[in-house]
């Protein structure tokens, strides 16, 4: 806490001035956090002053809001590349980046809970700099990152706003950010070590080394090859369902007969909807999981329990990227004709491929009903189409 708070006091994060009726006061408390590393080991523990940002007033304590979410295929076809090319990987972490943003609000906030001034406890925080909870605080900080990006030289990419790139004759450094989190990766090791050098003057920077554990995937080398695995998020969600000890199976889902709606309604549908939401984002590194994680009926928590069987039994899969002498893109599709027996729509799925690697899948519910396997089809083709361009 003490080390927080004097982060907070080196960077001039607030003014104290006196309170006044007509202040929308918004308040804060310290959340404690217990950072593990990819085999579940605690790293460190960490403490961080939280706005309630809930309390703030749209219209006159912010005014737009932004969230910095990297693409998973962009994740995966950069680690592709970096995999076939032998490239530089590098893991940066920004310590207290939500305080590097300037706020252009003004936002009032209460003292910080134990380390009130005892000399102006009546005093109120006049916020200079955004603070994590605020609703604007991500916004400004990804706008002040932006900007030093493109003033050194980046490009900011057309497709993924948090995906950089800098290029100097062969050379090549892409940046990928997802809130404080970066990975840097490029074919020349000296412009990297040029450009990490440039932003370590801006920005508190902390060199992780080659990446490990990014969000909340586990990059493990096979021989030449990258394993990426969420291995240690698949034992959480067990753990959560309390599933830890169930017996394992082969498949994911039932194959004989489809899914057809339940009589009952399950009596925990909050529980339900949590453990589907969290195999939505296994999907990343598992994409046998697709079609049962992503389009699971409403109150089968049976058909749900069967795929956490068989993420039981297959802990050990991910996703393998090795290395491609071609980076070609090749793109598989197929779809069903009325194959779910409740609205007679139609599932379509594709696959796409940068040279060996996958890179890019999905299979869902069509949200038309097709007059015609054609029409499915077509259907499915547009949307492949669509991806891969």
């Amino acid at each position: 806490m003490d080390q927080e708070f004097n982060a907070l006091m080196h960077n001039n994060t607030w003014q104290l001035i006196p309170a006044s009726p007509n202040m929308n006061i918004i308040g804060c408390k310290w959340v404690f956090r217990t950072k593990r590393k990819a085999d579940g080991t605690v790293e460190r523990y960490k403490a961080r002053l939280v706005a309630k940002g809930f309390n703030q007033v749209a219209g006159e304590d912010f005014f737009d809001t932004f969230s910095s979410v990297v693409k998973p295929t962009t994740v995966r076809i950069l680690f592709s590349l970096a995999v076939s090319g032998k490239w530089v990987l590098r893991q940066l972490d920004v310590h207290n980046a939500f305080l590097n943003g300037r706020l252009s609000e003004t936002v009032y906030m209460k003292q910080t809970p134990g380390y009130e001034d005892p000399s102006h406890p009546g005093h109120v925080c006049h916020l200079q700099r955004s603070l994590y909870g605020l609703k604007q605080a991500p916004r400004v900080w990804f706008n002040r990152l932006h900007e030093f990006l493109t003033s050194t030289g980046f490009l900011a990419s057309k497709i993924d706003v948090s995906l950089f790139y800098y290029t100097a004759g062969n050379s090549r450094v892409y940046l990928l950010v997802y809130v404080d989190d970066i990975i840097m990766m490029g074919n020349d090791s000296a412009l990297i070590d040029t450009l990490l050098s440039q932003l370590s003057t801006a920005f508190k920077i902390r060199d992780l080394g080659v990446p490990h554990f990014f969000l909340g995937i586990e990059t493990v080398s096979s021989g030449d090859g990258l394993i990426l695995s969420q291995r240690r998020y698949m034992k959480d969600i067990l753990t959560r369902s309390g599933m830890t000890d169930c017996k394992a199976l082969a498949t994911p889902a039932v194959v004989t007969q489809p899914a057809t709606p339940s009589l009952t309604s399950f009596e925990n549908p909050t529980q339900y909807r949590r453990i589907v939401g969290a195999l939505q984002y296994l999907t990343i590194t598992r994409p046998d999981l697709s079609y049962s994680g992503v389009t699971p009926m409403d109150d089968h928590w049976a058909l749900l329990k069967l795929v956490l069987r068989y993420i039981k039994g297959t802990q050990d899969y991910g996703l393998r990227l090795s290395v491609s002498s071609s980076s070609d893109l090749h793109a598989y599709t197929d779809s069903d004709w009325a194959g779910c027996p409740v609205d007679r729509k139609s599932t379509s799925g594709y696959a796409v491929f940068l040279g060996e690697n996958l890179v890019s899948w999905v299979s869902r519910k069509q949200r038309t009903v097709s007059r015609s396997s054609i029409e499915a089809e077509y259907k499915g083709l547009a949307d492949v189409a669509a991806e891969v361009t």
